[in-house]
């Protein structure tokens, strides 16, 4: 009489061999045995000076330039001056230039007090581009007592069609937080990033109502060097 295999020990060889075939697969796979990380998302600044000028023009925010070492999703820490490392298994949601971008366009409509901002690409037609360059953007543990986190933007205007670049200015916030752990320091990148955005908002919507008012602030006259008495 002819005998056949349980069935049993069928079913625990087929799902040896599929065990094996997802162990290979996640070897092939870089990063498929790692945990992945955890994200961290940055607000808008939401509240600007009740006075500020509604304006007419329409602007596009353009990505902000950055150094290699920012231009990245990983939150970035400097232990020293000369080098720049980053926090494991933690991120933001976006490339840090990308995500300062986007929380600067959701600032200028949380204004209401510009008609259109959009990003490039974006099909709006641009009366100001604002180009920025996005220089500090990480944790500093080094000369402090306690983490520091410094958000350093420089930004400019500029009229189009001409493509001029009518006003150019620098901001900086910093913010230090109690530990380094990192879900104060995303709080502390937080309140520093929202510190730039409100001053750039408010001092890009100053300068373009300035100009298209035809109010351009002249350059501050250069102090005459005072005249030398000749020797008596």
């Amino acid at each position: 009489m002819t005998r056949f295999a349980s069935p049993r020990p069928v079913r625990a060889a087929l799902a040896l061999s599929a065990a094996l075939a997802i162990a290979g697969c996640q070897g092939l796979i870089p990063g498929a045995t790692r945990d992945p990380p955890r994200l961290y998302e940055l607000t808008p600044k939401s509240t600007f000076d009740p006075n500020l000028p509604r304006v007419r023009s329409q602007l596009v925010v353009e990505t902000p330039e950055s150094a290699s070492g920012l231009t990245t999703s990983r939150i970035a820490v400097k232990q020293r001056p000369t080098t720049l490392d980053y926090y494991a298994r933690s991120e933001w949601t976006d490339l840090a230039p990308r995500l300062v971008q986007t929380k600067l366009i959701e600032s200028f409509e949380n204004s209401g007090k510009i008609v259109s901002v959009g990003r490039e690409g974006s099909g709006l037609r641009s009366d100001y581009v604002l180009k920025s360059e996005l220089r500090h953007f990480e944790a500093q543990l080094y000369e402090t007592e306690k983490p520091l986190i410094r958000v350093v933007v420089n930004v400019k205007l500029v009229k189009m069609p001409a493509r001029e670049i009518v006003a150019n200015r620098s901001f900086e916030r910093t913010h230090k937080v109690d530990s380094a752990n990192i879900d104060q320091l995303v709080e502390g990148f937080d309140e520093a990033l929202g510190g730039v955005l409100k001053r750039v908002v408010e001092w890009t919507i100053r300068e373009m109502d300035a100009r298209d008012r035809g109010i351009v602030r002249a350059p501050a006259p250069r102090a005459r060097p005072a005249r030398q008495r000749p020797p008596e």
